[in-house]
């Protein structure tokens, strides 16, 4: 009986990130994708707003909705991973470099434990990041957690706008989420 319900819970898995590619997949023939994988949608080509919510590691709760009218950029990781951990400096600097403008940061740490996430946290990052050990929020946005590092940008109106698949540097990053910053609203919206 436990193994039936162990092969019942991997195949749902498999079948939620073969489904989550093939979602991925539509997003990128609609948007232009750079020559290092960057997606990149176009104001009229980006979908609605995702729901993002959940616990904070450090606890609380946290809406995403709650950022509507900022830039948000949002960086799913794990402290088992080592371009994670790369990432993490550029990552702070670009937030300390945009935070003035309108922009601001959430991680999403996945598949982990609570004390591994806090430790890997502590010295490295200072913004909230969301606790989510099962990769329902990755997978919400087509993030297949075997793709991480993955940071998405969240456009003013909460859409998504840039997708990147890969560890991030302070170079690359910072000008995309600029642009974005820059981006006057459609209007009506806040």
């Amino acid at each position: 009986m436990r193994a039936r319900r162990w092969t019942a819970g991997l195949l749902a898995t498999v079948a939620a990130v073969a489904l989550a590619g093939c979602t991925s997949q539509s997003q990128e023939k609609a948007c232009a994708t750079t020559t290092d994988g960057v997606i990149e949608c176009a104001p009229d080509q980006r979908s609605g707003p995702p729901k993002i919510s959940g616990e904070l590691l450090t606890g609380g709760s946290y809406d995403v909705s709650q950022a509507r009218g900022q830039v948000v950029v949002i960086n799913f990781w794990g402290s088992w991973c080592a371009p994670c951990r790369a990432e993490a400096d550029d990552l702070e600097a670009t937030y300390q470099a945009t935070k003035g403008s309108g922009v601001t940061f959430l991680g999403i740490n996945i598949q982990d434990s609570k004390d591994k996430a806090l430790a890997f946290e502590e010295g490295r990052v200072t913004y909230p990041s969301l606790f989510d050990p099962p990769s329902r929020l990755a997978l919400a946005l087509d993030i297949p957690p075997n793709t991480i590092p993955a940071t998405v940008v969240l456009d003013r109106e909460g859409r998504t706008a840039v997708v990147i698949r890969a560890a991030v540097k302070q170079e690359g990053l910072q000008p995309i989420v600029e642009r974005i910053a820059a981006e006057q609203p459609a209007s009506g919206s806040r």
